[in-house]
C-alpha cells in the first residue's frame, strides 16, 4: 500500500501486465487499474468500436463496481506497444470526478509520474452531483415523467 501522495508502482504494473497480456490489435489498447480503500486492485480494457467505446478507465470502474469495490481512491492507464502511463481523456476525467472526486490519477512518466487528485486534471470543473442537489434544494425536477 501507499501513502496518499506517492505513486502507486504497484497498480502501474497491474495494469502494464494486462495491456502487455491482453492487447488485441486496434480494439483492446489501453489497460487501467485502480485500486480501493482495501488495496484491492482491479484491472480491466478498453473497448475501442468506431461507434465509440469505453475506455479502459470507464470499464474498470465498472469492473470494480462488479465486484463490490465501491470505494476507488487510486488509478493509472497504460498503453500498448510500451506506451506506458497515458493520462485519461476528458470524458473519463469527468466520470472520476462525478463518482469518485477523492481519487488520485497516476500521470506523467519517468521521473515526472506522479499521483495528482482528479480534480487537479479539470481545473475549475463542473460537477454533476452538484447539479443534481442544486435541482433538489430548488424542488426542479427535470426528469421525464415516468
Amino acid at each position: 500500500m501507499t501513502t496518499p501522495h506517492s505513486v502507486d508502482h504497484d497498480l502501474i504494473q497491474a495494469a502494464t501486465q494486462v495491456v502487455a497480456a491482453r492487447s488485441r490489435g486496434d480494439n483492446h489498447t489501453v489497460a487501467a487499474a485502480a485500486r480501493d480503500r482495501d488495496g484491492r486492485i482491479v484491472t480491466a480494457m478498453n473497448a475501442y468500436h468506431f461507434t465509440g467505446g469505453p475506455c479502459a478507465e470507464l470499464v474498470v470502474i465498472g469492473a470494480a463496481a462488479a465486484q463490490g469495490a465501491y470505494d476507488l481512491v487510486t488509478m493509472v492507464a497504460v498503453g500498448d506497444h510500451g506506451r506506458g502511463v497515458i493520462p485519461p481523456c476528458g470524458r473519463c476525467r469527468q466520470m472520476m470526478l462525478d463518482y469518485f472526486p477523492d481519487l488520485r490519477v497516476i500521470v506523467g512518466a519517468g521521473e515526472r509520474l506522479r499521483a495528482v487528485p482528479v480534480a487537479e486534471l479539470l481545473p475549475e470543473s463542473y460537477r454533476w452531483q452538484d447539479q443534481q442537489e442544486r435541482d433538489d434544494r430548488q424542488g426542479r425536477d427535470d426528469r421525464p415523467a415516468p
